[in-house]
């Protein structure tokens, strides 16, 4: 049995799915939603459905800094007897533009443990979703800025071999798209897709700030901005990792937005 915990999350939902065709016994966790209700802030919630599980997936919603310590999460894994555990980090870790805490809990365990490092969402062009169906525009800051998105299709493949498969203890993934994009290059891609123009409007840094505090912590935001405005050139870097795991290329950003068009037409 594995335990998937931000379950219903752009990534947990197709990482439910690709466990599931595989045949695996999947326990699916999340705050509110369908399957088993647990939130990580109140560890001792995860308790019921670790009786048996051989990994859990641990996932962190972007208040789990503020409100949660992942440390507890993982001495209640321990004391289930889980074995293993998959983290669901960032790259910014390894750029230091956020802070390792929710990594050195993992590490330091004393489980097995493996390490997953996306960058930059393709999920996070859904911002622009409403405002392109509507108005056919989107805003945006560092409109010329490119950087690898990633489709968190293929963060959860990655995370459902490392979680099935030997051979990824101790290892830490890097996952980013195939290419850098800039969001005016993901604006002719969705116009492309959707047969329309589209116009970009560019926010100022400031703008942007003030849009983001109001569903992340005040230090993720200026993280993240940071890393959209500045990028260093690890950020800007092509990993090989999900080809690596996967034996195969990740998916472009115009892949995710034919999958996803939807969202935009």
């Amino acid at each position: 049995m594995i335990v998937i915990t931000g379950a219903t999350g752009n990534v947990g939902r197709p990482l439910v799915e690709t466990l599931t065709a595989a045949g695996e016994d999947v326990v699916a966790v999340s705050r509110s939603g369908a399957g088993h209700q647990a939130d990580l802030t109140k560890p001792e919630t995860l308790i019921p459905v670790l009786d048996g599980a051989k990994a859990v997936f641990l996932l962190t919603a972007p208040d789990f800094l503020a409100h949660g310590n992942l440390k507890d999460v993982v001495d209640v894994i321990r004391t289930a007897g889980v074995p293993r555990v998959v983290l669901l980090s960032s790259q910014g870790v390894s750029t230091q533009r956020h802070p390792s805490i929710h990594e050195d809990a993992v590490t330091g365990s004393g489980l097995e443990w493996t390490i997953l490092r996306p960058g930059n969402f393709a999920t996070n062009a859904y911002a622009w979703a409403d405002s392109i169906r509507t108005q056919r525009a989107m805003a945006a800051p560092f409109a010329d800025v490119p950087l690898p998105a990633v489709d968190p299709q293929d963060i959860a493949e990655v995370a459902a071999a490392v979680l099935r498969e030997p051979g990824h203890s101790g290892a830490v993934y890097t996952l980013t798209g195939p290419a850098a994009i800039s969001p005016r290059g993901q604006a002719e891609v969705i116009q492309a897709a959707v047969g329309t123009p589209i116009t970009v409007v560019e926010l100022t840094r400031a703008q942007a700030r003030e849009g983001m505090l109001g569903f992340m912590p005040e230090p993720v935001v200026d993280a993240t901005l940071d890393v959209l405005g500045s990028p260093l050139p690890a950020e800007q870097e092509v990993s090989p990792d999900v080809e690596k795991v996967l034996g195969r290329p990740p998916h472009t950003f115009a892949d995710w937005v034919t999958r996803n068009l939807h969202a935009f037409g």
